[in-house]
């Protein structure tokens, strides 16, 4: 694909306004914030990083690089084996909503864009419940978009609706919130790099905290956010 091409197609799957409801979910931010855990803009640094640093990169973006390369391969059993394994991986039950709705908005988008005419969706997948970074592999695919690329706009995506969750919730100015952009993009270069080149008996979705925080959700009396 022509680069000037595959850039926008890039932005256009990492915009906001891609209607799949990423907005509408805090992935356990908000209970967070609600806890004390996050109060300023040092400790949701540090909140983000952690995550970055430890399920996001360790396991999630590993298993939709393996996904996209899966794709490349043309080995639908392997891809519906990550896409269980990342359903199994949800600590909560919000948490497993949030990737079942999103996985399903991407793949009705994707049905209806020209650009899928000549790249169907994988029939393993095509009637069961998917995993939203299997969906982003399949969209990846379909827009013309490598690896590398489909990665970066995946974890992307989260830092930018993490922010934006703070910026509703916390509260927290515009500024402040692209000065934490700032502090944390040189990290989730890192993290591009980790999820591409992580042995697979390395994978690792352990993150207890988080796990509370999200479980926490589900009862927290006031919310703006459905995770």
């Amino acid at each position: 694909m022509n680069g000037g091409l595959a850039l926008l197609q890039l932005l256009r799957l990492a915009s906001p306004s891609l209607p799949i409801g990423a907005y509408s979910y805090s992935q356990g931010l908000e209970s967070a914030l609600d806890l004390g855990l996050v109060t300023d803009a040092t400790s949701a640094r540090q909140w983000l990083h952690d995550v970055l640093h430890g399920p996001l990169s360790h396991f999630e973006a590993v298993l939709l690089v393996q996904a996209c390369r899966a794709l490349v391969g043309a080995d639908e059993a392997r891809l519906d084996a990550i896409n269980q394994r990342l359903l199994a991986s949800r600590d909560s039950r919000e948490l497993r909503q949030e990737t079942e709705q999103m996985g399903y908005s991407l793949r009705q988008l994707l049905a209806a864009l020209p650009e899928s005419q000549n790249q169907p969706w994988p029939s393993t997948l095509a009637d069961a419940p998917v995993a939203v970074p299997v969906a982003w592999a399949v969209a990846a695919r379909t827009l013309g978009l490598a690896e590398d690329a489909a990665v970066t706009g995946y974890l992307w995506g989260w830092l930018e609706n993490q922010v934006m969750v703070l910026l509703k919730a916390m509260p927290m100015g515009q500024t402040a919130g692209q000065r934490l952009l700032s502090a944390l993009l040189p990290e989730l270069a890192v993290a591009v790099q980790t999820a591409r080149t992580l042995p697979e008996d390395e994978l690792s979705n352990f993150a207890p905290g988080l796990a509370w925080v999200a479980m926490k959700h589900e009862t927290q009396y006031s919310r703006l956010f459905r995770s």
